[in-house]
Parts: C-alpha cells; structure tokens; sequence
C-alpha cells in the first residue's frame, strides 16, 4: 500500500531570541493510506510539531515533507491552502466551531470554501455526513446549545465532508469525559473502517491508542518507536519505517 505521507530527514527548528530550539530532529516516516495511527509522546516532545507539518500548517526547515503525493517545500502559499483545503481535515480539542453558525452551516463551511458543487449537492453531502456522526435531531442548533460530545461530532463532520485523504486530529477526546470520548474514538475507527480515511492523532489517550494500528512514539523531536497497536496487534496493521536522530 502506498504511502500517504511521507517525512524524510525533516528537521525542524524553531529561532527563540539568539538561540534555536530544534522541535524535530532528523525524522524520516511513512503513513499508509487508510492507518489509524497514533502519535504519542509527552508535551514538548514534538508531537503537535509533526502534525503541523503534515497538515501544511508550517513547513520544514529542511528534508522533505510529503502528502499526498506532493512535495510541500515544492508549493507556494496558494498551492498549500488548496492542499489543506482539499485533502486534509483538522479536528481539534477545541472544537473551532463557528458560534453564528449552526451544524449543518458549520460542516457545509468547507465546501463553500471549496467552491464546488451545485448547493444540492452540497446539501445532500453535508446531510450524509451529519447522518453518519448521528446529530440529524441537532441539523438547526448552534454549537452553544449543543453537548462537548455534540460539539466533537460536528467537528468530525466538518472535517470528512469534503472527503479528505487524510483527517488529522489533535487531542479529541480531551475535553470530553470518558463516556462520550469513548464513544468519540469509536465513531472515528467505524468511519476510517467504512471509507478508508487516513487518521493521524496526537494524543495522550490510551483508548485511542488501544484502537490504533500504530502507534508512533516521540520525544525530545525524536521518533524513538514504531509499534502496533492493539489494532494492529494480530499482524494485520501496516509496518512502519525507522528513524534516524
């Protein structure tokens, strides 16, 4: 299975007053397309570092980062926001729901963005997400009278609607208590199962990570393991490739 993303000797230093702070060091890593991978390490270890590359956000002081099949040092600005726009999706702990808007002006926000379609398309596109994600009762209420759960799962609509390669998520579950960040993390593997999207995390959560297929460790801006998750435990989670520090 081909790679979906690709990180090879990526460095990544931040300038702080007259010194240089190296975030990531040296990492070279691949993804395949459809994982439901996990990266996990403690704060500061980089973690949010890696995901911000990947989802076009900053870009690498050297080596390459690939997604997609394109080469992000490759690309201007314009180029950059059509890959984000088109082939990434971005969950947050925060949620970063419009407080004006409600669910299904919220989830169909990114096809407007987008362009495309006619607006029965984008209807019946947005309406299939949110029937999947369960909040068709919720289709006219704003974030603020929704649940944390609620709020998450708006944003995990807003995030496939446009049906990117790759969904990256970080810190979902964290403001959400145990029951509903459960349920959260399983309606997540069921929509990666059914469509085969590419889920990357950066978590603290265990129960994410019991569902992964990998899980990649990070620290100090070093990927230091590469393991299967329960997932992936039985041998039929993808491999993934070393690191060098």
């Amino acid at each position: 299975m081909a790679a979906i993303v690709a990180l090879k000797n990526v460095v990544k230093d931040y300038p702080l007053g007259a010194t240089t702070v190296r975030a990531l060091r040296r990492v070279d890593l691949e993804i395949d397309q459809g994982e439901f991978t996990v990266i996990a390490g403690p704060s500061g270890s980089g973690k949010s570092t890696l995901l911000n590359l990947i989802g076009c956000i900053d870009v690498a002081t050297s080596g390459e980062v690939i997604v997609g099949g394109e080469n992000t040092a490759e690309l201007n600005d314009n180029q950059l926001t059509q890959l984000r726009l088109r082939k990434i999706g971005f969950i947050f702990q925060s949620f970063n729901l419009i407080a004006v808007l409600d669910v299904f002006q919220n989830i169909q926000f990114p096809l407007l963005l987008q362009g495309t379609g006619t607006a029965k398309e984008r209807e019946a596109r947005v309406m299939d997400v949110i029937e999947k994600v369960g909040l068709t009762d919720q289709l006219h209420q704003r974030p603020s009278e929704l649940s944390g759960g609620q709020r998450q799962r708006v944003a995990i609509a807003r995030a496939l609607v446009t049906r990117p390669k790759i969904v990256l998520a970080d810190e979902p579950t964290a403001n959400l208590d145990s029951v509903t960040g459960g349920s959260i993390i399983s309606l997540m593997r069921d929509l990666n199962r059914a469509d085969h999207t590419t889920f990357i995390f950066s978590t603290h959560d265990h129960r994410v990570m019991e569902q992964a297929d990998r899980v990649i460790t990070i620290a100090d801006g070093v990927v230091n393991a590469q393991g299967l998750g329960t997932a992936g435990s039985d041998g039929a989670g993808p491999n993934g490739s070393g690191v060098g520090a």
